[in-house]
């Protein structure tokens, strides 16, 4: 699905596979996908993510184990987002995803 993919400074490089069959797909289509884990901030009450432009979930928060997956349609217009929430405050950060390389095997 993926392969060497890391995040330096607010850039994400690496190389995504496009899937054609598995679970994945069967929920949500043909395409390439991204899965990370975060390290949310140790005083955040929430963090979400999401891609912005967003296909339809906008935001969403983690999951218990900081995981996280997105399924890219644009990566030149897509950026990945993340909002971490604390005592009345957010935080938020863009990741530009152009760096990664889009394979089909």
């Amino acid at each position: 699905m993926q392969s060497g993919v890391s995040v330096s400074g607010n850039k994400i490089t690496g190389t995504l596979i496009k899937q054609t069959s598995g679970q994945i797909v069967t929920d949500w289509g043909q395409g390439y996908f991204i899965g990370l884990k975060f390290t949310p901030d140790s005083d955040a009450t929430v963090t979400k993510v999401g891609l912005t432009p967003s296909a339809g979930s906008g935001l969403v928060a983690l999951d218990p184990e900081n995981l996280a997956m997105f399924k890219l349609t644009d990566i030149s217009a897509q950026r990945l987002k993340v909002v971490s929430s604390r005592a009345g405050e957010e935080k938020t950060w863009f990741f530009d995803l152009s760096g990664l390389t889009l394979s089909d095997s």
